[in-house]
């Protein structure tokens, strides 16, 4: 079945080609208060390799010894997907990742002025200088390199230009824009990676914050213009309010632009489990993954969903692993009261359906909500009077 509706049809089908790197071992455990122990990061990276992502940053090495155990365990499972780690820009860091025999390391060096003057204490040129001496020095030893400009979007437009010039120069295999803060907006994220791409030939990475809840617009909006690299981490947690959600992404991927090589049927399971091992409970509204994403309880929705669910869910649940509900309450009609009794195994006639409705409105006046084990207690209560 094609979803692919507005940009196939009202929109002119856009394409592009791009790689997922998922940071969720890394960024997403920058959460505040989220860690994630030794199995729940291999569960959790084999679960992601086999939805199909292209590349896993496993973590900062540097963190800690058992974190940098954790990257080798990684990095040593046998999986499909290429793994990552971070690192600063000094040679340190590049040895440690090198330990862990990672594929790939990401080298990061602020760019902005904000982070020079108050971070580094020191000026441009001076730290440009360790990030190419320190780039140049992973690539001698065999590494792909990923060369980030943190707080990118907030970096004069030259002074990014002619730091990914150079890092082209010197041999990076990836070039990255992290808006660090989440301020872009879906058409400066496009204007900055056109005018990127206009400087540099090597692949663009788009590493995109949630601070004004525009992570995944912006990653798309990115991609549309030429980055190839997609950052996501799952339920999109992450430092302050997180990143681009991977099952947001993924699925939009599908839908409005015919991606289809991830295995999307496995995105509810991994999305609960990493719910539990980082203990921040999604809300019930979460797209693609949530509880209510393909719950109905309107009445005249719930009739034309019974009859063909394209009416009112824009992809089915079963694509991503996630179920339909029809939820009784206020709302609720009779035909999908019909629906939700006959599931639970009762018939009732048509003057007992009314008078299972009306006692269920009296509750919801107070509720808002009629749970399973109530709407069974009324059932009966009208059919065995």
């Amino acid at each position: 079945m094609d979803y692919n509706i507005f940009s196939s049809q009202a929109l002119g089908k856009t394409v592009f080609d791009c790689e997922i790197c998922d940071v969720t071992l890394r960024d997403g455990e920058q959460t505040p208060g989220v860690v994630f122990g030794l199995d729940e990061k291999l569960d959790i990276a084999t679960k992601l390799d086999e939805i199909g992502v292209e590349t896993i940053e496993a973590g900062f090495p540097v963190v800690s010894t058992k974190e940098k155990v954790m990257v080798k365990r990684i990095a040593n499972l046998g999986l499909d997907a290429k793994i990552c780690c971070l690192a600063r820009a000094i040679f340190h860091d590049v040895d440690e990742a090198l330990d862990c025999d990672v594929d790939t390391v990401g080298l990061f060096m602020a760019t902005s002025d904000l982070h020079l003057k108050y971070k580094y204490h020191r000026s441009f040129n001076e730290m440009m200088e360790c990030a190419l001496s320190t780039l140049e020095y992973a690539k001698d030893h065999g590494l792909v390199v990923r060369f980030a400009a943190e707080d990118s979007t907030r970096t004069d437009i030259g002074i990014l230009k002619d730091f990914f010039k150079k890092g082209e120069e010197c041999g990076a295999d990836y070039l990255s824009i992290a808006d660090t803060v989440g301020a872009l907006r879906p058409s400066t994220a496009h204007f900055l990676v056109s005018e990127i791409k206009k400087a540099v030939r090597t692949p663009l990475c788009i590493h995109c914050h949630n601070d004004l809840g525009m992570a995944i617009a912006n990653t798309l909006s990115a991609a549309e213009a030429g980055a190839f690299q997609l950052h996501t981490t799952v339920n999109g947690i992450g430092e302050r309010t997180g990143n681009a959600p991977l099952e947001e992404l993924l699925v939009a991927l599908y839908v409005q632009y015919n991606i289809d090589r991830y295995d999307l049927v496995k995105l509810t399971t991994l999305s609960k489990t990493v719910e539990r091992y980082s203990k921040m409970q999604l809300p019930k509204n979460k797209p693609i993954v949530g509880v209510n994403a393909f719950s109905h309880e309107s009445g005249i929705h719930v009739a034309a969903v019974l009859e063909e669910p394209r009416t009112y869910e824009l992809f089915p649940p079963e694509l991503v692993g996630n179920k339909r509900r029809i939820v009784v309450g206020k709302h609720t009609g009779k035909k999908a009261l019909q629906y939700v009794i006959a599931e639970l195994g009762y018939k009732p006639t048509r003057d007992e359906l009314c008078e299972i409705l009306e006692s269920v409105k009296r509750i919801c006046e107070v509720k808002k909500s009629v749970s399973e084990e109530e709407l069974e207690s009324v059932i009966r209560e009208v059919l065995f009077k």
